[in-house]
């Protein structure tokens, strides 16, 4: 029996999201030609920027995480730029200031002159060493995607987002990000070390004379109409449920919490860690050349879309306890249950 004819609608998005497969498996491509061995990174990073939102890259020094963001920059189309954060740094350091300037005529006036903030890529460089007043300018804008310089609102280009890092071995003199403000961003990205192999490859590519430059594959506004074909994929009742569930699960004040929740989690995560895995779900498929998200989908980015929206007790910390270790528990008793009604 043939399958009746999609509507027209329905078929228009299929056919967009079959071309941005293809278009995101060339842009994987090119970034993987200069981020070696950091493929899982890439891919968790192009699906928060598909997503319309912000991600914090959090890892050692040395792992290629200012080469990524150039190169995101250049494959993607996107103006980038970067600020590295310390603790002297002022608002107007990132967001830009007036000055007085005097004309040929001898009259003043002022002049808005844009910081780094004003770019469609900004890399916030170790991002919890500036102040929380810094912090605080940056993150504002992030939500509001506009500033406001002397009374006057200016918007920020579009699209706008922002890669920050951390560094978790060095927590001397930092300034730790808190938890409304971790929030803003889509998702967390762990930045491990290269697998052997993989070290290998970076040390004979780094090391020649033959080091490749990165080539655009897409425009800004390529991006943005991504980011509006994300929004309009399906996503199924079961992909809903397993969402609700892995969330309302690792709240310890939630009716019927497992036991090990109430015990070891502080706080959990709120409405916004539903909406960021929705959100990177679909982008996610659509990665893949799918055209809807799939529970596997859901539990493949509990850690990064949960990990920095929740905490744990000190007495779990005491004990050895970690953050991934909870999620991964509360995603085999949530999502296996899900995925069976799917």
């Amino acid at each position: 029996m043939r399958s009746p004819p999609m509507e027209p609608e329905t078929a228009d998005v299929v056919a967009e999201i079959e071309r941005a497969g293809d278009t995101l498996a060339r842009a994987r491509a090119e970034i993987a030609r200069r981020v070696i061995g950091q493929e899982l990174v890439v891919d968790l990073v192009l699906t928060a920027l598909i997503s319309g939102g912000h991600a914090l890259l959090v890892g050692a020094p040395g792992l290629a995480k200012t080469r990524l963001v150039e190169t995101l920059g250049v494959v993607l189309g996107l103006d980038a730029k970067r600020v590295q954060f310390t603790p002297d740094l002022m608002p107007a350091d990132i967001l830009g200031a007036e000055v007085l300037e005097e004309g040929r005529d001898g009259a003043r006036a002022f002049r808005f002159i844009q910081g780094p903030i004003f770019a469609q890529l900004l890399m916030a460089d170790e991002i919890n060493r500036a102040s929380p007043r810094t912090q605080s300018a940056l993150l504002q804008a992030m939500q509001e995607k506009n500033v406001t310089v002397a009374g006057a609102r200016m918007d920020l280009p579009k699209p706008f987002h922002v890669l920050a890092t951390q560094n978790p071995i060095e927590q001397e003199g930092t300034y730790p990000l808190p938890e409304a403000q971790l929030d803003r961003f889509l998702l967390q990205v762990d930045v491990d070390y290269p697998t052997f192999d993989a070290e290998r490859r970076i040390l004979l590519a780094t090391t020649g004379a033959d080091d490749h430059e990165a080539q655009p594959v897409m425009t800004s506004d390529e991006l943005i109409a991504l980011q509006r074909l994300v929004r309009k994929m399906p996503a199924g009742e079961s992909v809903v449920e397993a969402i609700l569930r892995l969330v309302r699960a690792a709240r310890p004040g939630e009716p019927g919490a497992f036991d090990f929740v109430s015990k070891t989690v502080a706080w959990g995560p709120g409405p916004r860690a539903a909406q960021a895995l929705m959100m990177c779900a679909r982008a996610k498929a659509m990665m893949e050349g799918r055209f809807a998200p799939s529970v596997a989908d859901v539990e493949a980015l509990a850690r990064p879309a949960l990990k920095h929206r929740m905490a744990l007790t000190f007495a779990a910390k005491a004990e050895g306890e970690s953050v991934d270790h909870v999620i991964d528990a509360i995603a085999e008793r949530t999502l296996n249950v899900s995925a069976a009604a799917a």
